[in-house]
């Protein structure tokens, strides 16, 4: 393990990282994914180790937030899982390195804590132009005030994000 040694593509993983009751967060399917484990594997062993795992680490999915995520990325109504997803936040995320104790979990954890750092940079960013949007529009009359509220569209947080349905190239 030497370097800065990419064992997957960035865009993978951030397009994993989902906004759910306003925190940043990553689904328990496509972490496994990405660790190259089973789910049920995944669960098990924050289970076995459920002191690691505050709520503030780890929540359960409610129906109403499964039923968003059909809508929105097209999870299965019918077959495969028999309980409610999981929600790892990156603290959780960064736990679960110290009890799944591969090679690959740990490279695999590398990569996910920094597109949640490139996420948190981009959201300073984007703080920064709306205070400067702002700073604008206090200076200029109210004839570009359809500009501004047009860039404050653009700028607004996108939902999220809908998975296409086959196989990807990795």
């Amino acid at each position: 393990m030497g370097g800065t040694r990419s064992v997957l593509p960035a865009k993978r993983i951030e397009r994993a990282i989902l906004v759910l009751r306003g925190k940043k967060v990553m689904l328990d399917l496509d972490i496994a994914l990405l660790y190259g484990v089973e789910t049920r594997t995944l669960i098990q062993a924050t289970k076995r180790n459920r002191a690691r795992f505050p709520p503030d680490f780890m929540f359960q999915l409610n129906s109403e937030e499964v039923e968003d995520l059909r809508s929105q990325i097209v999870i299965s109504s019918w077959g495969g899982r028999r309980y409610r997803p999981y929600a790892f936040t990156e603290q959780g995320v960064a736990m679960l390195s110290s009890v799944l104790r591969s090679e690959r979990a740990v490279l695999v954890n590398i990569e996910i804590m920094r597109a949640f750092v490139r996420h948190r940079q981009l959201m300073g960013s984007q703080a920064d132009l709306l205070r400067r949007l702002d700073e604008m529009e206090q200076r200029y009359d109210s004839q570009f005030k359809a500009v501004f509220d047009a860039l404050r569209s653009l700028m607004a947080a996108p939902k999220a994000p809908r998975r296409r349905i086959g196989f990807r190239e990795t």
